[in-house]
């Protein structure tokens, strides 16, 4: 774990160098200024040597300002390797989960993945920044100050010995006893940051019924948990600071009791004494900033363990030695498929799927919900790989091309489609980045979503909103067939994504298909039998094997399934036939 995070300092280890060698430097001048104060007491004051008062302080000024100066150089290398950190570690994230199969992401949830990417990654900064500072500065000037403490008096420095014996015990059972709170306290932030995410993105569904009060309950739970844990943590770490101020105040007095006394018997000088009274604050507030160093440790090591399984998380789905980046056409063949989402999984997804589809051929997919229609076309552009068997695009097998190469002669269109933030036109080049205008409006009239993109008020410049609210479902999914369109691909896969849109339109865009992509091998999932009756084939599924697979007639005629679905869809007429969305 340790190892993956510092893999991520990168061109910052020259700042996270030098930081605690500022930082050495900042200890080592403040050691040698109790010296000279004693001896201005001593030599000075005492003796009423003015010149020597006048010598000595100008000394302490400059060591001040050397103090200082090494000082604000540590805090600003340590404010750059700490946020340099943070920036590489959210960005290898990124780019890693970039990589991921669907099974990688099903592994981590999107609010897991989102608290790693912020909170956690913020707790892994501020703790780096503590420890390339405090955690090399408090035992460095801790060592130092006992050592001097003992040079002046071995009797009143071993006070200070037996304190941070003491403390150091007592921290490291605090520590200990806190650490397990840490732990389980970013897990909390998954559930909280959950249930803003579905909140924010369905509040529509969730003002329709009418359900504020039971996502604001939710909401409440969940950062009732959070305020639960840290609440306990606190308390545990709060005997730091009262454990730390007794220990002070103790050492203070003993040392002031003892030193007097010794004073008084010429065993020690005043300047010697008022010398070990700052060694004793030096080495007291080390312990203190030790302590803070704990803490945040604590709380960043469960972070970091939830960073590294981000970054260590290697994708299921890896290109082949020697890949294949040219698709010869949109044929598609699966051979003895099965396929299950989990490896343990008892009981596949897919069983004995066997087909074979030419280029340029309409296939229809029917079939009721759980029937696997999804995870069949999914193993087509190998967002999945099969657990058993083959599937060849191009008389290859999938597993032999470039993923990228692959994908882009595949072109699916979800039902759950997703528009982002940008105007139209940048929404349609998703498809193809080069595309002109006119291209994009030419994939737009054959989606039909022409007519409406026209009567906006900025046309293909009108800017859309975040998730695409600003369109309805219907307009949603046919910019979105219309993106697809762009890519050009070889294989169409429009998952259910005319769901929206009437049987008219719905009909016009499987007529321009015909015209206008003959070569385009297309797969098209539906509910509804109108949608695919006119499909060179269609594939019915049946709880993950093939029922049929043929045409609209034969199926009437050999296939119950089909023939059931196609009745209960005719026998009282489709509602929006010649309707708008």
């Amino acid at each position: 774990m340790l190892k993956t995070i510092a893999s991520q300092i990168k061109e910052f280890k020259r700042d996270s160098i030098l930081t605690p060698v500022m930082m050495l430097a900042e200890v080592a001048v403040e050691m040698v200024i109790p010296l000279m104060m004693a001896s201005i007491i001593d030599h000075g004051v005492t003796a009423g040597d003015m010149g020597h008062i006048r010598y000595v302080g100008l000394w302490m000024l400059l060591m001040a300002l050397i103090g200082l100066l090494t000082g604000s150089l540590g805090a600003k290398f340590g404010a750059r390797a700490s946020a340099g950190l943070a920036r590489n570690l959210r960005q290898t994230m990124y780019e890693n989960i970039q990589t991921f199969s669907f099974s990688n992401i099903d592994k981590f949830s999107t609010a897991g993945l989102i608290t790693r990417l912020t909170t956690d990654v913020t707790n892994v900064q501020n703790a780096y920044m503590m420890l390339l500072r405090m955690c090399i500065r408090a035992p460095a000037s801790l060592i130092v100050a006992m050592l001097m403490a003992f040079s002046i008096n071995a009797r009143l420095a071993s006070i200070y010995l037996v304190a941070v014996v003491v403390l150091a015990l007592f921290l490291f059972l605090i520590m200990s006893r806190a650490m397990k709170y840490f732990r389980q306290i970013f897990h909390k932030y998954d559930d909280l940051n959950a249930s803003v995410q579905e909140n924010i993105s369905a509040i529509r569904v969730v003002k329709a019924y009418v359900r504020e009060e039971h996502e604001n309950q939710k909401f409440r739970t969940a950062s009732q948990n959070i305020y639960k844990m840290f609440l306990s943590s606190e308390k545990i770490v709060s005997w730091v600071f009262p454990l730390m101020n007794a220990t002070v105040y103790i050492c203070i007095l003993l040392i002031s009791w003892l030193g007097a006394k010794m004073i008084v018997s010429s065993a020690l000088t005043t300047g010697e004494l008022m010398s070990l009274l700052a060694y004793c604050m030096n080495i007291l507030m080390s312990l203190m900033m030790l302590s803070m160093v704990f803490v945040m440790l604590s709380m960043s090591m469960a972070s970091a363990e939830r960073i590294s399984e981000v970054l260590n998380e290697t994708p299921d789905l890896q290109n082949p030695d020697q890949p294949i980046f040219d698709v010869a056409d949109g044929s598609v063949e699966f051979k003895n498929v099965a396929f299950a989402y989990r490896k343990d999984s008892d009981e596949p997804v897919l069983k004995g799927i066997n087909l074979s589809v030419k280029a340029g051929e309409t296939i229809g997919i029917l079939g009721g919900t759980g029937s696997a229609k999804t995870s069949l076309v999914n193993l087509i552009s190998r967002l999945y790989d099969v657990t058993q068997g083959q599937v060849l695009v191009g008389g290859r097998d999938v597993r032999e091309y470039d993923m990228e190469a692959l994908r882009n002669q595949v072109s699916v269109v979800l039902q759950k489609n997703v528009l982002f933030s940008g105007s139209i036109l940048d929404n349609l080049r998703w498809g193809d980045a080069e595309a002109t205008e006119e291209e994009c409006v030419r994939a737009c009239q054959l989606a039909c979503a022409d007519e409406f993109v026209q009567k906006m008020p900025d046309g293909y410049h009108t800017h859309i909103e975040q998730g695409g609210s600003n369109v309805s479902g219907g307009q949603k999914q046919r910019l979105c067939i219309a993106r697809a369109l762009l890519k050009k691909p070889k294989i169409l896969i429009l998952d259910d994504s005319t769901s929206a849109v009437d049987t008219a339109t719905d009909a016009r865009i499987r007529a321009a298909f015909a015209q206008e992509i003959p070569n385009t091998t297309k797969f098209i999932i539906a509910q509804r039998v109108s949608s695919v009756a006119e499909a060179d084939r269609i594939l019915v599924l049946d709880d993950g094997r093939i029922s049929g697979f043929d045409t609209h007639e034969r199926l009437l005629e050999t296939n119950a399934i089909y023939r059931d679905v196609y009745e209960s869809q005719t026998s009282g007429g489709d509602f929006d036939e010649g309707g708008a969305d």
